[in-house]
């Protein structure tokens, strides 16, 4: 789909009708909430998966960013779409993912995927952000090795606190819908 208008609506209804729930949940960052947004069942939708690759890639593509990559879980499904979309737009974006601890066996590496990415400038990906501190573990991890961030981009911010978190750090940030969006509809 190349209008992005058009992929946008059709991406948010595809979000709509597999990934928001209304019911109580704690999140990960230990705030509870009336509402979830899970966004596993749209990153494994092939429509889904396909739209969330155009749209995260155009925000990326503003950017400098020459890796994509974030913290598991999260991110994984989101990497190989997106570093694909970009090679149908003619650009090499290569993909890696941060552990969220170092194995203890094997290469111990805390960053999978790439040989290497320090002087890489990085976009994040991640699938909802509430405070950004997820998403933040992955850019501290990044700066770690000698990485500078790009961006780091959500599918959903639920607005509570990682646009201000990412200002503060002078990360830029970027979703492709708001929480807000979903409650008001």
């Amino acid at each position: 789909m190349t209008d992005a208008v058009g992929a946008k609506t059709r991406l948010f209804e595809i979000i709509k009708s597999k990934s928001f729930v209304r019911g109580h949940v704690v999140l990960a960052s230990g705030k509870e909430s009336d509402h979830y947004f899970d966004m596993k069942p749209t990153m494994f939708d092939p429509e889904g998966a396909e739209l969330l690759a155009e749209l995260i890639f155009a925000d990326i593509a503003r950017t400098d960013a020459d890796i994509v990559g974030g913290l598991e879980m999260g991110a994984v499904p989101l990497i190989t779409p997106v570093s694909i979309a970009a090679r149908r737009a003619g650009r090499a974006l290569p993909g890696f993912f941060v552990r969220k601890t170092v194995k203890d066996h094997g290469t111990k590496k805390l960053v999978e995927g790439l040989s290497g990415v320090g002087g890489k400038r990085v976009a994040i990906v991640e699938d909802v952000t509430t405070t950004g501190g997820s998403a933040m573990k992955a850019v501290e991890a990044l700066k770690a090795a000698g990485a500078t961030i790009a961006l780091v981009i959500s599918i959903l911010d639920r607005e509570e606190g990682a646009t201000k978190l990412y200002a503060d750090a002078g990360i830029p940030f970027a979703s492709l819908f708001k929480a807000s969006e979903f409650l008001s509809s």
